[in-house]
C-alpha cells in the first residue's frame, strides 16, 4: 500500500513542475444534427428510386424426361429393341430482371430464361405480363424480354459506367432471392476484370460481397448514386447459398448488348487473334520488364490487329490505356465497341513497346456455317454440325485458325448425346480421314461401315473415340 501512495504522489506533482498552461482558445460550437439522414447513413432514397425497375421473372418450361434412367444408354436401347418411355416434366426456373426502357424492355440473364416456353415477369407493384424474348445470347449470358404495357411508361433504371468502378465502392444487388420477394443487400466491389469465373464465353466480372442468392440472376447491381454498374450473375458457393463471393456482369457489356438487340442478334466485334497471358518465364525470355499483358499465339492476317501490322508473338499490354492480363479481359474491352472503332493498343514488339490502332471489325464467316444434322446409322447421328470459320470460332470461343468441323449441339436421346458428345467438340478425323468440312465428316461417317474411330478435340486435348456398332 505504501508503494501506491508514493506513486499516486509523484503522479500529483508532476504538473506542479510543468510549464503554465497556454490561455484557452475558444472551441468552434459543435454542429447539431438537423435531418434523421445526418444522424443515420440510409440507402433509402437511392432504393425508393430505383427498386421499382426491378422485377421479378420467372420460366416454365417442360421437359421430356425418360422413365428409366438405362435407357439413357443407347448401346441398352440397340441390344433389347427397346423405344425409350418418356414424360413430361414441368421445369420453372426463378430469376430477376432490370427494366431498362420505358417501353417495357427488359434485361435477365440468359440462364434463367432458356428453354422456356412461357415467361412471366411480375412488376414491383405485383403486376403480371407475359415476356416475349427480344434476344437471347448465351455467350454474354444476357438476354432481352419485352412486355406490352399498352404505351404506359414503365420505370427505369440507367447505366452507370462500370469501367469508372473502384475496388471497396458500395453497391446495392437488388433482386428475388428463393422467391421471397423484392431483397436489398449491401455490400462492396471486392475485385474487378474477373476471369476464369465460367458463367460466361465473356468472362470478365465485377465481384462483390452483397449478398446474392439463387433467384438474384438477372437482377442489378447499383452504385449508390443509382446507376445500374451491373447484371448479377453467378456466385462462388460450396452449398449453392451466398457465401460472401458474386459476380456481376458490368454494365458496360450489357448495354452493348442492348444496343446489339435491335439487329436481332449479338454482334460483338472481333479482335482477330488468340493469346495467352505473359508469365514471369515468358517476360523474362523476350526482355519485358514485368509480367503482363496477351502474348498472341495466332494471328488471323485478314482481321483487326493483323491488319494493324501484329504478328504471332507479339505482346498487347493495353487497350486505350487500359490494362488487359488475359485473353478474357482481351475480349471483353474489344466487345464494349462497336464493329468499325478504332481502338489504340499499346504492345510490346521486337524488343520495344510502342502504340499502334486498330479499326475493329465483325469476325468473316468464311466459310459459311453449313449448319447441318447429321442423320443415319453412325455415332454422330442427331448432333448438329458447323464449318468452322472466324466467326463460328469466336462465338464458339475456340482459337483463331482452329481447323475441323465444330459440333454445335446434340439432340436429346440421340446416339451424339449418349457418346457424350458436347457443343464445342471439334471433329479432326474420322479412320484417318482429315476432317474439314461439313461435307467430309457426313461421307467419313457414312463410309464407316458400323466401324468409327475418331479424333476430337475438347478445350485443347484430343480425344480418341471408338465405335462398333
Amino acid at each position: 500500500m505504501r508503494h501506491l501512495i508514493v506513486g499516486l504522489s509523484l503522479l500529483v506533482t508532476i504538473p506542479a513542475l510543468a510549464a503554465p498552461p497556454a490561455p484557452a482558445k475558444s472551441l468552434p460550437k459543435p454542429a447539431v444534427p438537423q435531418s434523421l439522414m445526418q444522424v443515420q447513413m440510409s440507402f433509402a432514397p437511392v432504393v425508393k428510386r430505383v427498386a421499382p425497375a426491378v422485377v421479378n421473372v420467372y420460366a416454365r418450361s417442360v421437359v421430356q424426361q425418360q422413365v428409366n434412367p438405362l435407357f439413357d444408354d443407347p448401346m441398352f436401347q440397340r441390344f433389347f429393341g427397346i423405344t425409350p418411355q418418356m414424360r413430361q416434366r414441368v421445369q420453372q426456373s426463378l430469376g430477376s430482371g432490370v427494366i431498362v426502357r420505358s417501353d417495357g424492355t427488359i434485361l435477365t440473364n440468359n440462364h434463367v430464361v432458356q428453354g422456356g416456353q412461357n415467361i412471366v415477369v411480375v412488376l414491383a407493384d405485383k403486376r403480371e405480363f407475359k415476356a416475349k424474348v427480344v434476344l437471347a445470347d448465351a455467350r454474354t449470358d444476357l438476354a432481352v424480354l419485352k412486355i406490352d404495357v399498352k404505351g404506359e411508361k414503365l420505370p427505369t433504371l440507367a447505366f452507370g459506367d462500370s469501367d469508372r468502378l473502384s475496388v471497396g465502392d458500395l453497391v446495392l444487388a437488388i433482386g428475388d432471392p428463393f422467391g421471397v420477394g423484392q431483397t436489398v443487400t449491401m455490400g462492396i466491389v471486392s475485385a474487378l476484370a474477373r476471369t476464369g469465373v465460367g458463367a460466361s464465353d465473356y468472362q470478365f466480372f465485377i465481384q462483390t460481397d452483397a449478398a446474392v442468392n439463387p433467384g438474384n440472376s438477372g437482377g442489378a447491381l447499383v452504385t449508390t448514386d443509382g446507376k445500374l454498374a451491373g447484371i448479377n450473375t453467378a456466385i462462388v458457393s460450396r452449398t449453392g447459398q451466398y457465401a460472401g463471393i458474386g459476380f456481376a456482369i458490368p454494365a458496360n457489356l450489357v448495354k452493348r448488348v442492348l444496343e446489339s438487340s435491335a439487329s436481332g442478334g449479338t454482334k460483338l466485334p472481333w479482335i482477330g487473334a488468340s493469346g495467352q497471358p505473359v508469365t514471369p518465364s515468358i517476360a523474362s525470355s523476350i526482355g519485358l520488364p514485368r509480367p503482363g499483358g496477351v502474348l498472341l499465339k495466332s494471328v488471323y492476317g485478314a482481321g483487326p490487329v493483323g491488319k494493324a501490322g501484329l504478328k504471332t508473338g507479339d505482346v498487347i499490354l493495353s487497350v486505350d490505356g487500359t490494362a488487359v492480363d488475359d485473353m478474357q479481359a482481351l475480349n471483353y474491352r474489344i466487345a464494349t465497341h462497336k464493329a468499325g472503332d478504332v481502338v489504340k493498343l499499346h504492345v510490346y514488339s521486337n524488343g520495344k513497346p510502342h502504340d499502334v490502332s486498330a479499326t475493329l471489325a465483325l469476325a468473316p464467316e468464311d466459310p459459311p456455317r453449313q449448319t447441318t444434322t447429321v442423320s443415319g446409322r453412325n455415332p454422330m447421328t442427331g448432333a448438329k454440325i458447323e464449318n468452322l470459320s472466324p466467326a463460328t470460332a469466336d462465338d464458339y470461343s475456340l482459337d483463331t485458325g482452329t481447323k475441323g468441323v465444330v459440333v454445335a449441339s446434340t439432340a436429346p436421346g440421340t446416339p451424339a448425346e449418349g457418346y457424350g458428345f458436347q457443343r464445342g467438340d471439334i471433329i479432326v478425323s474420322v479412320n484417318g480421314v482429315a476432317i474439314h468440312r461439313v461435307g467430309d465428316l457426313t461421307k467419313a461417317l457414312e463410309a464407316g461401315q458400323g466401324q468409327w474411330s475418331m479424333v476430337v478435340n475438347r478445350d485443347g486435348r484430343q480425344m480418341q473415340l471408338s465405335v462398333r456398332g
